[in-house]
């Protein structure tokens, strides 16, 4: 079970989780604190990168803007997931967007800060490298999902991997928080198709909706659909 969730987070809210106590306090010391409103931009598409952020409360989505001007959600961050880092170690644009959910409160590292903590905390340096490494396998498991299973699929593995990671922040049963326009956006199909899916789910006893919160009932059938699927 834990490996399944692992494949599909990033674990960015980890990233800090190796170092010493001394050097923990530097890096947060190091932080300014950002509030940022609900459908404001952390960052945007060819935007200069100017630092890195870790959100202390609420949640955002990182998107990409297809050919055709529709969206794709690639990732929801929540609570201690920390963000922006990979247009500055690659010295680019930022290839996508991240837009606020709700409310946020941010912390924030300027560039040069950051640099200056990676080549003073090698531990830090290290822990950077190998999560890129581990997102870039879990955006590999994300875009081979959106291609290769069926919509049914899709929905019941992005279920199980929204509610748990939003474990993370609230309490345990607070359900799925989303517009269903997001939720659409995030396992790549139309509001309406959307619907019809989640009221299968919903009549099959998977799921329960309380007007746009989705609570999963049944865990199980949702990891039989995927066993059966393609």
């Amino acid at each position: 079970m834990k490996s399944f969730y692992s494949r599909f987070d990033f674990q960015s809210n980890l990233l800090f989780e190796a170092l010493t106590t001394a050097e923990k306090k530097t890096v947060y010391n190091a932080m300014e604190s950002l509030s940022i409103k609900k459908g404001s931009l952390l960052f945007y598409e060819e935007g200069i990168p100017t630092g890195i952020f870790q959100i202390k409360k609420g949640k955002a989505k990182k998107i990409k803007k297809g050919f055709s001007g529709s969206e794709q959600i690639f990732y929801i961050y929540t609570t201690g997931d920390v963000l922006g880092y990979h247009a500055l170690f690659g010295e680019e644009r930022y290839q996508d967007s991240c837009e606020a959910l709700e409310d946020l409160e941010v912390n924030f590292i300027a560039k040069d800060v950051f640099f200056q903590l990676l080549k003073s905390i090698p531990r830090l340096q290290q822990t950077f490298i190998k999560n890129i490494g581990h997102e870039f396998g879990v955006l590999a498991n994300i875009i081979a999902v959106l291609a290769q299973k069926n919509l049914n699929a899709r929905l019941a593995i992005n279920l199980l991997i929204l509610n748990n990671r939003f474990q993370k922040q609230y309490k345990a049963g607070s359900g799925i928080d989303l517009t269903r326009e997001d939720l659409a956006n995030v396992i790549g199909t139309s509001p309406e198709s959307l619907g019809r899916c989640l009221k299968y789910f919903k009549d099959q006893g998977s799921i329960e909706v309380d007007k746009r919160v989705i609570y999963i009932k049944n865990e199980e059938s949702l990891f039989q659909l995927l066993n059966s699927s393609s």
